[in-house]
């Protein structure tokens, strides 16, 4: 009988063990998929971003002094899967533009140049937030001498 209670509570102390790293397993898998899909919801949310922020340079500096998203974003759609709530946010940031040996002002750009910031608010576990680099270059003409010429001919004149 002594015996047999052993080997019952052996059995039970394995099998608790196997389910706890079962339940532990899972939850990584459901981490590392809920990771890919806030660096995917991050991404599409600069792809979204990127023309607008191109088209308002102006409220740049305005929006560089605030931590919120800028005003002029709202008219992009946050909502991914259509289901009603925002899935992502953008803000600005300003990169060190100043010349020595001013100290950085992060309200002000210099340089036309600054990063912009999307977060992922979709998955509150994991939140990733995926940044880049955006110039303001005015637009301008296209010269069909300049290399790779108008509309990628490879400069074949």
């Amino acid at each position: 009988m002594l015996v047999t209670m052993i080997v019952v509570t052996a059995l039970l102390g394995g099998a608790a063990v196997i389910t706890s790293m079962q339940i532990t397993a899972t939850r990584s898998a459901e981490l590392t998929r809920a990771g890919l899909s806030s660096l995917y919801c991050a991404e599409a949310g600069l792809v979204l971003a990127r023309v607008a922020v191109a088209s308002n340079y102006a409220g740049w500096n305005a929006a560089l002094g605030a931590a919120a998203e800028p005003s002029w974003l709202a008219g992009i759609d946050h909502d991914l899967d259509n289901d009603g709530i925002a899935d992502f946010v953008v803000t600005l940031r300003d990169n060190d533009d100043e010349a020595s040996p001013l100290a950085n002002d992060l309200a002000r750009d210099n340089d036309l140049t600054v990063f912009l910031v999307s977060t992922c608010v979709k998955y509150p576990d994991v939140p990733i937030a995926v940044t880049e680099l955006v110039r303001y270059n005015g637009g301008g003409g296209c010269y069909q001498s300049q290399l790779g010429g108008c509309g990628g001919n490879a400069n074949q004149n």
